[in-house]
């Protein structure tokens, strides 16, 4: 059959009741018109939700529109005229993600520990090195734990952003835990390092349906959790709201822990070093040849090795090298594209 025949009878299967068969394609058993092929169920979502199935097309609706990417935010040109940017993040998660992860045997927490000994000296050395600003999104307990080095990064000119308290996914919390934990890290954060916190990121990218709503709630100025564009975008709320919030994106594709964050559990690939860098160069050069931001996100103890430092100098040797960049923190790139997309 061909495809217009089909849908042809695709159209008249469902005049008539639908592929399922339920008898009900005008109305429901309560009279109400719907758009579908089952009845509206009888149960909240909440009690069916690992049944998705059984959602309708308002739950779905309303849970879709949550969050969603608004207008694209891609400026015709960058500060000093420059045809690019570049904007290098850094989650200094440390053993502190470890421990979140409820793994408190000294031998795990260790692999983490390197970070703060080893992995972020040499990162901030090598940003130094070419004066380069970055931001560096950390735990509360992390900025704790490692109070000098918190100071550093902000007498450095890095920017310091919200990561949560821990290392753990919000998605597991109520909204009134949430909001406490991220007024508390903001504290923490502003308190230690005397600069003031304007952006957000979720831990693991794990926003509960309430994060943005917080994020807002606290006057910060951006969000780089969402995953929905290559371009800084508005974030819209609850169908459609303008919020005035950015999003400095990030992507599983420019994450070093995604290729390189060895586990024994097998949750994750290890990949050559010369095949990472391949991947952030020709996210570098599209970004650059688009007139667009790169966004890089690394981790002082996954990217910190003498075998993978190298990756970082020489993205940021290639980015100056195409011409035309300039490199932001995500708080300056984020205000950029709101006062000039």
């Amino acid at each position: 059959m061909i495809r217009r025949s089909f849908l042809t009878a695709m159209g008249a299967t469902a005049a008539v009741g639908g592929i399922a068969g339920t008898g009900q394609a005008v109305s429901g058993e309560r009279g109400r018109p719907f758009v579908g092929y089952f009845e509206e169920p009888d149960s909240p979502l909440e009690d069916r939700i690992e049944r998705p199935w059984e959602m309708t097309e308002a739950e779905w609706n309303k849970i879709l529109g949550r969050v969603r990417a608004g207008r694209r935010l891609k400026p015709a040109s960058w500060p000093g005229g420059a045809r690019f940017a570049v904007a290098l993040s850094f989650d200094t998660d440390h053993d502190i993600a470890t421990l979140a992860g409820g793994a408190h045997a000294p031998g795990r927490l260790a692999m983490g520990d390197r970070g703060r000994r080893v992995g972020l000296p040499r990162v901030l050395d090598v940003l130094a090195r070419h004066d380069v600003p970055a931001s560096f999104f950390i735990p509360a307990v992390a900025a704790l734990v490692d109070r000098e080095d918190v100071q550093r990064m902000a007498g450095e000119g890095h920017e310091l952003g919200l990561h949560g308290w821990m290392h753990y996914a919000n998605n597991r919390l109520d909204r009134a835990t949430e909001r406490e934990k991220m007024l508390r890290a903001r504290e923490v954060l502003e308190k230690l390092s005397g600069t003031e916190i304007v952006g957000h990121r979720s831990a693991n990218f794990d926003m509960s349906h309430d994060t943005i709503e917080l994020v807002l709630e606290m006057g910060l100025e951006y969000d780089s959790s969402i995953m929905s564009d290559d371009s800084c975008f508005e974030i819209l709320v609850d169908g459609g709201k303008e919020t005035g919030l950015v999003e400095v994106p990030v992507e599983w594709v420019r994450d070093d822990a995604v290729y390189l964050a060895f586990n024994r559990a097998g949750a994750r690939p290890y990949t050559a070093p010369e095949d990472v860098y391949n991947i952030f160069r020709r996210e570098l050069e599209g970004a650059a040849e688009e007139g667009d931001v790169f966004q890089l996100l690394m981790h002082p103890h996954v990217i910190g090795y003498r075998s993978r430092i190298w990756i970082m100098e020489q993205i940021i040797r290639d980015a100056k090298a195409l011409g035309g960049v300039w490199f932001g923190t995500h708080a300056q790139v984020a205000r950029w594209v709101r006062d000039n997309a």
